[in-house]
């Protein structure tokens, strides 16, 4: 069951809203465990025993893994194993390795939202023995935790220690109900208004051939589909987050601009926030971070970037861009941090080149496809490359309607006009305009073939 799925919109989210709401606040954990239970039943049925299973084996790690201090230790000290510690770690992300490698092997999917709710695991255990969550949770609590059904899919990789079900501290209101709905309808709006329509773009594409295809519709091509990557993802992010909004939890940015950032490192601080600090977090910083020297510093990053590769997927195309990335971001780091400070507009047009690149990479995983690719994106002999040019002017009149919108989006003025006053109720124009998208983007889904999200699949 997708979020794009009119079950889910017209009858799922409705109904689990107005159950939980009126529920007392003692219970609506367990009507969110039991909705996420439902949810997840549509979606993976065959893998509910795993995450049943990894649920019920963390539940009873995190009993042992730290012991809380008792009443008379003012200091707060408590007793640690490290060895429990590294065996659930073990466990939660060997899991996802052998998953991965079977993926590799086979073709065959993950089981829906592993990659996400295992480093929920992770980052829960690692919270937990370092003392930034102070209470051991109880089964419900940190069951419920792992199996958001608004998160399991796709993130954001919320932590638990950020006290999220501290209900002395929330508050359900009918203006938070209202703002949750606005981010939930715009979030959707982009996915089938813009993010749908520009996948049509690589679509063709790559069905006419990389071979096929002049220099200027490659770059139109890589453009394209970076957007489409950004605006389905951030779409997704908005509809999750506003869903928790509704129901009591804070709103979480998973996306800062980053079209806007002026170095490649920056893009990543504001693209997939939560999953970027996670490796900070529980990665790059363990690892000793940039404290260590430069050679240090540059072995963290490179480490950091080929295992994000490897999240994303066990294709040789995610290592490869994931290692890219990670080159660009260690010379940046090392290198270039001061002149990409002095000049930010060569920074913002580096970026804007390097993204779309690189984006391509991990879109295409045949080796032989992915070279042909490059060669029209810098064709070596100097020419344009091509001999129908003219398909690029066809295929942009045909979707510059969509191009405009989605880089009207990446303009931070531009989308803050529309995000801002977050506390606030939709105003009545703000209402109509949303309504009116809602309504078009149901339309558009219910008459559209079934089009996950992009991150579905990592």
């Amino acid at each position: 069951m997708a979020f794009t799925d009119l079950n889910f919109l017209s009858r799922f989210i409705p109904l689990v809203i107005i159950i939980y709401l009126l529920s007392p606040r003692r219970l609506q954990p367990v009507v969110l465990l039991c909705s996420s239970i439902v949810f997840y039943s549509f979606g993976d049925l065959k893998f509910l025993p795993l995450l049943a299973g990894l649920c019920l084996v963390n539940y009873l790690f995190a009993q042992i893994t730290i012991k809380a201090p008792s009443d008379d230790e003012e200091d707060g000290s408590a007793t640690r194993y490290p060895a429990t510690l590294a065996a659930i770690v073990a466990i939660d992300a060997g899991v996802l390795v052998i998953f991965k490698v079977i993926m590799v092997l086979t073709g065959a999917a993950l089981p829906l939202g592993l990659s996400f709710y295992i480093f929920k695991m992770i980052s829960f255990q690692a919270d937990l023995y370092t003392g930034r969550i102070r209470e051991k949770p109880s089964f419900i609590m940190m069951s419920t935790y792992f199996a958001m059904f608004f998160q399991i899919t796709q993130g954001p990789i919320m932590r638990y220690r950020d006290k999220l079900f501290d209900y002395s501290k929330r508050r359900l209101s009918l203006v938070k109900l209202e703002q949750g709905l606005k981010y939930l309808i715009i979030g959707l709006a982009m996915k089938v208004l813009l993010a749908d329509r520009l996948a049509i773009l690589w679509n063709d594409a790559t069905r006419i051939g990389f071979e096929g295809l002049s220099t200027p519709l490659a770059w139109l091509a890589a453009i394209g589909y970076s957007l489409e990557l950004y605006l389905d993802f951030w779409g997704y992010s908005l509809m999750a987050s506003g869903i928790g909004v509704m129901m009591g939890f804070d709103f979480v940015e998973n996306f800062h601009h980053p079209y806007a950032a002026a170095t490649v490192g920056e893009f990543y601080r504001r693209w997939h926030m939560t999953l970027t600090s996670w490796f900070r977090d529980y990665v790059y910083i363990p690892l000793g971070g940039s404290k260590k020297g430069r050679e240090s510093t540059v072995l963290n990053i490179l480490l950091v970037w080929l295992l994000t590769g490897f999240w994303h997927g066990g294709g040789v195309n995610f290592i490869i861009w994931g290692m890219i990335l990670g080159f660009f971001i260690a010379f940046e780091k090392v290198c270039a941090a001061r002149f990409f400070k002095d000049n930010p507009l060569a920074g913002h047009l580096y970026v804007l080149i390097v993204i779309p690149v690189t984006w391509s990479i991990f879109a295409i995983g045949n080796a032989a496809d992915m070279q042909a690719f490059l060669l029209k994106l810098f064709p070596l002999t100097g020419k344009v490359s091509g001999a129908n040019s003219s398909d690029f002017v066809y295929y942009l009149g045909q979707f510059f309607p969509y191009l405009a919108a989605s880089v009207a989006l990446c303009v931070p003025k531009v989308f803050d006009s529309i995000e801002k006053k977050r506390e606030g109720a939709p105003k009545l124009a703000e209402a109509v305009i949303l309504t009116v998208l809602l309504w078009i983007s149901l339309y558009l889904a219910n008459i559209s073939d079934a089009n996950p999200f992009m991150y579905f699949y990592f």
